[in-house]
């Protein structure tokens, strides 16, 4: 599909080009961060690896935000479709591209440190598979609720999205990324498990997230009400023509 006239708003290849690269840039810094903590003996700390992240979609936001609503993650997009703020259409296409960044990211995390890869593959380090999926439903029930109260306001672009969502990043990843990975994106985890050849526990990343995607999207309803589908404010912070939002 052809992009449309200047002044339109994004058509379908920048959005979808900004998801790919947005999802590629976040598993270069998250999975490439535990990778390179492995390479430097452990110089790269925990509180560091859970904050890059974070750092990382903050700035994404700014930049990205008004070509594809920065996503970045299929569990936002699926919230947000579930919501009634995202257009069922574009969903396979932004999932595509998110898994296709992720594991670009991989491959180029693999080519740089070999086998350290590994360190970068979301799996549960402390707990058992199910506390992980319950783990990983929570932390991104968290996540989502703020990315979706923040989107339904009129009001999307500029500082308060980014900090708000780039915080919440952070504050998950510091209490959970020694216990289980923290990912709270089946994207950034499906990047590296393929390419490392480790899918054994990337089921957890896909569940987990998505439960917890769900459960925001209850939660919303329950506070907010029915979205309403003509409020063009919150279309826009959902898919990418005046707002910003979402990791």
């Amino acid at each position: 599909m052809a992009d449309p006239p200047p002044g339109s708003g994004p058509g379908i290849t920048r959005r979808v080009g900004a998801e790919l690269l947005g999802a590629a840039l976040l598993t270069f810094v998250a999975a490439g961060g535990d990778a390179m903590a492995r390479v430097s003996g452990g110089e790269i700390t925990v509180a560091a690896r859970a904050v890059a992240p974070a750092l990382l979609v903050m700035g994404l936001i700014y930049a990205l935000g008004d070509r594809s609503g920065a996503h970045f993650n299929p569990a936002v997009t699926v919230a947000f479709t579930l919501r009634r703020l995202f257009p069922l259409h574009l969903v396979a296409p932004y999932i595509a591209a998110q898994l296709a960044g992720a594991c670009l990211a991989a491959v180029a995390i693999q080519g740089l440190f070999g086998a350290a890869l590994d360190a970068g593959v979301t799996r549960p380090a402390l707990v058992d598979p199910g506390t992980a999926v319950a783990i990983e439903a929570i932390l991104t029930a968290i996540l989502v609720t703020v990315i979706l109260g923040t989107a339904d306001r009129a009001h999307v672009v500029g500082p308060n999205a980014a900090i708000a969502v780039g915080g919440t990043i952070a504050l998950c990843g510091l209490i959970a990324l020694p216990i289980e990975g923290a990912s709270m994106n089946p994207a950034r985890s499906t990047g590296p498990a393929v390419v490392a050849g480790d899918v054994a526990a990337l089921w957890i990343y896909w569940v987990g997230p998505l439960l917890g995607a769900a459960a925001a999207v209850a939660i919303a309803r329950f506070l907010h009400g029915p979205a309403d589908e003509h409020d063009g404010a919150r279309t826009a912070a959902a898919g990418g023509d005046d707002g910003s939002q979402g990791r």
